[in-house]
C-alpha cells in the first residue's frame, strides 16, 4: 500500500500536513460544537475525538512514506533488475 501511495505521488510531507490539519480541525470542531450545539460538552468531546483520531494515522503513514522515499533514494539504478532476478530464483527454489 505504501509503495502504491508513493507511486501515486503522495509524499511524506503531505501526510504530515494532513496530521497537523487533523489536529487543528479537531480543536476547531470541538470549539464550534461546544459553542454552537445545545448538546453540551459531551457532543463536543465526541466530535473532537472523532476527528483527532486521524492525526496518528496520518503521521504513521508519513513515517512509512519517508522510509519508502529514503529506500528509493538509496537504491542503485539497476536494483530493480536484481530484485526481479532474486524473486525468480526464489520461485524456482534455487
Amino acid at each position: 500500500m505504501i509503495k502504491k501511495l508513493h507511486e501515486m505521488g503522495v509524499r511524506s510531507d503531505h501526510m504530515y500536513i494532513a496530521g497537523a490539519g487533523s489536529i487543528i480541525l479537531a480543536c476547531g470542531a470541538w470549539l464550534m460544537s461546544k459553542n454552537a450545539a445545545r448538546s453540551g460538552l459531551d457532543r463536543a468531546d465526541r466530535w473532537g475525538i472523532f476527528i483527532g483520531e486521524w492525526a496518528p494515522t496520518f503521521v504513521a503513514l508519513g513515517v512509512a512514506l519517508r522510509i519508502e522515499e529514503t529506500h528509493r533514494d538509496l537504491a542503485e539504478p539497476g536494483a530493480e533488475m536484481f530484485e526481479r532476478a532474486e524473486a525468480e530464483r526464489s520461485r524456482a527454489g534455487v
